[in-house]
């Protein structure tokens, strides 16, 4: 395999999709309309175990049957990732755990803002989110800290993904938690969160520094849509968490 990525446009109309992702991830960026001569089909076929990890930008049918016939172990197969061209749901297609499609499709989410789908059940089955805000700086340790208070007897296992406002994507302490405890990382936009200002406490500090009322409670509800808030705002270091819990897992 060369390059880790390969993203794969179906249709022309995608070329600006294909190349912000490029920009953003990295990777090899196919337009197999330029060979008409070959099916692309064949085209995807003789490519697939060029990459690791595909973004395939079309429908899921689409690129269900592309694959036909070449996955073989998901131990060792590429994973593919599905875009729709209105770049609006990432979804973890095959290879999720094991192969990393799961992380890409959070990659991809996080890179142009899209929603993640994952529906392997050792990630979709945990049925607590963590909303988390921190002033800028915060330390990986500090952010353990904060969310193993908040979440007293419940445990990190049980937590599915981490969601927070886009402002705090490049966060050095969170991104650290995140990889260290191997969890997702959603981000929501401010715009987003004020339309939804579900905030138990309204925080002056917030509103100062971000001009929200507040980030871990709207991001820990809206990264779960079926979930009730199980802990408020808890803040530890200039650290505040919230959980969500999914009440169909519940």
């Amino acid at each position: 395999m060369s390059d880790s990525l390969g993203i794969w446009l179906v249709r022309s109309e995608a070329q600006a999709l294909g190349a912000l992702l490029q920009a953003r991830l990295g990777g090899v960026l196919y337009r197999p309309w330029l060979d008409a001569s070959v099916a692309q089909m064949h085209q995807f076929a003789v490519s697939y175990r060029r990459h690791p990890l595909w973004v395939m930008v079309a429908a899921s049918g689409i690129a269900v049957r592309f694959l036909e016939g070449l996955p073989q172990d998901k131990r060792n197969d590429p994973a593919v990732v599905v875009l729709d061209e209105a770049g609006r749901f990432a979804v973890s297609l095959l290879a999720g755990h094991e192969g990393g499609a799961n992380r890409l499709a959070y990659r991809v989410a996080k890179a142009i803002a899209a929603v993640p789908v994952v529906t392997t059940a050792s990630e979709a089955l945990k049925p607590l989110v963590l909303g988390i805000g921190c002033r800028k700086g915060a330390s990986s340790e500090q952010i353990e800290q904060a969310v193993v208070h908040a979440l007293g007897a419940r445990a990190v296992d049980e937590v599915r993904e981490v969601a927070t406002v886009e402002l705090k994507a490049e966060e050095p302490g969170l991104i650290a938690f995140c990889e260290r405890r191997e969890l997702p990382l959603r981000l929501f936009g401010r715009e987003t969160l004020a339309a939804r200002p579900w905030v138990t406490r309204p925080s002056s500090w917030v509103r100062e520094h971000i001009g929200l009322d507040g980030v871990c409670e709207p991001c820990a509800l809206l990264a779960c849509a079926r979930g009730g808030l199980l802990v408020p705002k808890t803040a530890l270091n200039g650290v505040a968490v919230a959980i969500a819990e999914d009440r169909l897992l519940s």
